[in-house]
């Protein structure tokens, strides 16, 4: 079941290799997620040190939650990887100077996971030739009909 997706993610970065990590979250943040309060855009992944961290991803406040702090909605969360998928997403990102993004927050076995992709950005010409191919593609597929 999916919770949010970072649809602007295909159209800006070419999607390269992707993964499946977990994330640390706090009950409120649990809940908050698992009801769609959650919002991708904009975020990405920073590796730091042995571990991964996702960075401007927003998790609204659970509404029926009794919390007299208020909690950081933009705080970075650690991602739940192996040691040698974050090594391996270490190199890549720094040898081929790829990014690090999140594509999908979803619930597998009542666990919220987290979909990354290792991508290129793409270019303002790159954008447009695949509008222009997926416009070609939609009038001949609707011409085969």
């Amino acid at each position: 079941m999916s919770l949010a997706q970072n649809k602007k993610a295909f159209h800006d970065y070419e999607i390269l290799e992707k993964f499946e990590a977990g994330l640390v979250l706090t009950g409120c943040e649990t809940k908050a997620a698992k009801s769609g309060n959650v919002n991708l855009k904009g975020a990405f992944v920073v590796v730091r040190g042995a571990e991964a961290f996702i960075t401007n991803m927003h998790i609204g406040t659970y509404a029926k939650a009794h919390s007299d702090k208020p909690t950081d909605q933009l705080r970075s969360r650690k991602l739940l990887l192996h040691k040698r998928q974050i090594d391996y997403l270490r190199a890549k990102r720094e040898a081929d100077r790829l990014t690090i993004i999140p594509l999908a927050l979803f619930v597998t076995r009542n666990r919220v996971k987290l979909e990354i992709a290792l991508a290129r950005g793409k270019r303002k010409y790159e954008k447009r030739d695949t509008i222009k191919k997926r416009d070609l593609d939609r009038a001949i597929h609707r011409n085969m009909e």
